[in-house]
């Protein structure tokens, strides 16, 4: 397994769409999926939107890891200009497929997004873990991000 990080380019816009379609059936029937569904996650079709991320500079879309030559992760973030004029990166996706994962490959992409929001001039980064997935938690803990909002939700329907 080839353990790296890059750039996404045009020929990855297809696996990056494919990556978000499974991230995004894999986290939502957790706690808390359902509605991150609805609210954070990026609706499909993914492929015009990753297309377009590729051409903005204040977005970074990050390829990561490779079995067989197929890519196995990706990471997307974006600048967000916050109200007193400074700017946090918001590390909207990172997914790794499970075969890829405790390689090395989340760390290479984070590692990628990090490097890239620096450059950008952001104080930090933003992103968000379900409750009760200690992995993601962990993982992002292990790069320094800890909570600093709860958001709370009750459904009425």
């Amino acid at each position: 397994m080839e353990v790296d990080a890059a750039p996404a380019g045009p020929d990855d816009v297809a696996v990056v769409a494919a990556l978000a379609d499974t991230a995004t059936e894999e986290l939502t029937p957790h706690r808390g999926g359902e509605m991150w569904r609805r609210r954070e996650a990026r609706p499909g079709p993914h492929e015009s939107a990753v297309a377009a991320m590729l051409d903005d500079p204040a977005r970074h879309v990050v390829i990561g890891g490779r079995i067989d030559g197929a890519i196995v992760g990706y990471a997307i973030a974006s600048v967000e200009h916050l109200h007193d004029g400074t700017t946090v990166a918001d590390l909207t996706d990172l997914y790794v497929l499970p075969d890829g994962r405790g390689v090395g490959v989340g760390e290479a992409m984070m590692l990628a997004v990090t490097e890239w929001a620096a450059a950008a001039g952001c104080i930090g980064i933003d992103s968000i873990a379900l409750p009760g997935d200690r992995e993601t938690k962990n993982f992002f803990e292990s790069f320094g991000l800890v909570a600093r909002a709860l958001r709370v939700h009750r459904s009425i329907s």
